[in-house]
């Protein structure tokens, strides 16, 4: 079997074909990122019938093409572009890099590394985090316009008008309001355009989640029955987690969202601090799980919070406990519920040399 690296840039791809018995470089090509130029990379391909293709970032840049080859019966799997700068640094040294050896090097280190994971057509997680980006997107104009408007007007009206302004009721005051100055008239123009404005956010925002709620319906996901999980929540972990069968086991999952603490012993003193890394977006989310389980008497997180307090744990440990226990729940959640199954040859011989 022949290995295809890519390295993927915006506008144009660089393929390199590489015998993963040998490392050997067997040829190479640069296309320019258009439905003709991926025929012609098919059709270069052909030399090698038994092939799979290592895209480098296969979510990223490379997204586009990796999907265009899995339309067409096509094996592919995603390199981590930090992997290839590991390999290529290592096998090369001095620094040197260019397109050919980048695309190289992820065909390389997909079967000397095992750094890889196996690429599969858009799904409903797709969906969702399309869906959830979105929402997220409108909810923050939506903070910022309340914002503006509360600025606005408190130069309408002594004080302005409470925090938690309802549209209907700013929307009746500025209508009633006279305004005495060219200034003023402006700023209640103004100020009713912004109203508009929150009126036609909150409409998309309900309407944004009405639409994940179905897609949800759709992916047979168990997650809204786990205490703390709403329907913009299991969404957002969904579409943070993609497929779930991708991390070998719970701890896997754990580290990937930040919820597995960093062991930082030394001598004879064990001790553990809090994990920033990983996805914060999906930690975040578990998050909000685990505080609401907390808050929630007849859920398990609750006894469960309440025994780590008893072990006279903070509440900030007893929070973090809590939180990687949830991890672990979701991830067994999704994994039993998992419909992806992608089958891509690996078992390949181990490279002998340098890319």
């Amino acid at each position: 079997m022949i290995v295809i690296g890519i390295d993927p840039h915006k506008s144009t791809h660089t393929a390199t074909a590489v015998d993963p018995t040998t490392n050997r470089d067997l040829g190479s090509v640069r296309i320019r990122s258009s439905f003709d130029d991926y025929a012609q990379l098919i059709t270069w391909s052909k030399a090698w019938p038994d092939r799979i293709w290592a895209v480098e970032n296969a979510s990223g840049l490379g997204h586009h093409l990796t999907q265009w080859l899995i339309s067409r019966g096509e094996a592919v799997v995603d390199v981590p572009s930090t992997a290839t700068a590991r390999v290529r640094e290592l096998s090369r040294g001095g620094r040197r890099k260019n397109d050919r050896i980048d695309a190289a090097a992820a065909a390389c280190v997909a079967f000397s590394q095992g750094d890889f994971r196996p690429v599969a057509p858009d799904g409903h997680t797709d969906v969702l985090r399309i869906l959830d980006e979105r929402r997220i997107d409108l909810v923050k104009q939506n903070g910022r316009l309340i914002n503006q408007l509360h600025a606005l007007l408190r130069e309408l009206f002594p004080g302005g008008m409470a925090r938690d302004l309802d549209t209907e009721d700013a929307a009746h005051r500025l209508k009633a309001f006279r305004p005495e100055t060219a200034a003023d008239a402006m700023r209640k123009n103004i100020a009713l355009d912004m109203v508009g404005d929150l009126r036609r956010l909150r409409f998309q925002i309900e309407d944004l989640t009405t639409r994940i709620k179905t897609e949800l319906a759709a992916s047979g996901t168990t997650l809204l029955k786990i205490p703390g999980v709403g329907i913009v929540t299991a969404a957002r972990i969904l579409a943070r987690t993609g497929d779930p069968t991708r991390f070998a086991n719970e701890a896997a999952f754990a580290n990937y969202s930040g919820t597995a603490p960093v062991e930082v012993a030394s001598a004879d003193k064990q001790r553990h601090r809090l994990s920033r890394s990983g996805d914060r977006t999906l930690n975040s989310a578990i998050h909000i799980v685990a505080v609401t389980q907390a808050r929630t008497p007849s859920s398990d997180g609750y006894a469960y919070h309440q025994r780590k307090i008893a072990e006279c744990k903070t509440s900030r440990e007893a929070m973090r406990c809590l939180k990687r226990q949830v991890a672990k729940k979701l991830w067994r959640t999704m994994r039993d519920g998992s419909r992806i199954h992608v089958t891509v040859p690996v078992a390949m011989p181990g490279p002998s040399g340098p890319p």
